[in-house]
């Protein structure tokens, strides 16, 4: 597997809006606008830093993930994103090598991502998500 970067750190957040005055206004980083992802329950806000990213993730149903989320543990970093350079190799190699996996295959993220997460049990706690961009 080759990790190429940190792709981006997801946020979790009740409100994009409140959420953006912070990286926007007060951070000054520069805001690419939002777009629902309507199969993983959330709307999603990209800020870029460099070569890597800031994901805000506000659920757009009490049901889903990112609520779940914040009730239990409340704002704050939900994961952390690595580009792969395969992600389908990536994950035959975590497989292979005993690693949990929520995803088996991947699914479909924000900007038409490659994306499959890593389950916290299997990483010392830490949602991982891996992502493929062509």
């Amino acid at each position: 597997m080759k990790i190429l970067k940190i792709d981006h750190l997801g946020i979790a957040v009740n409100s994009i809006d409140q959420g953006r005055g912070f990286w926007s206004d007060i951070l000054g980083l520069h805001y690419e606008g939002s777009e629902t992802v309507a199969e993983q329950k959330v709307t999603t806000a990209f800020f870029p830093v460099g070569e890597s990213e800031v994901e805000l993730l506000e659920s757009v149903t009490p049901d889903g993930p990112v609520a779940k989320f914040i009730e239990k543990k409340g704002e704050g970093i939900q994961h952390v994103a690595f580009r792969v350079e395969n992600i389908d190799e990536a994950l035959a190699e975590l497989k292979q090598k005993g690693v949990k996996l929520i995803d088996e295959q991947p699914r479909i993220g924000a900007g038409g991502a490659k994306i499959a997460f890593l389950h916290p049990k299997a990483t010392g706690g830490v949602l991982v998500e891996l992502c493929q961009r062509d």
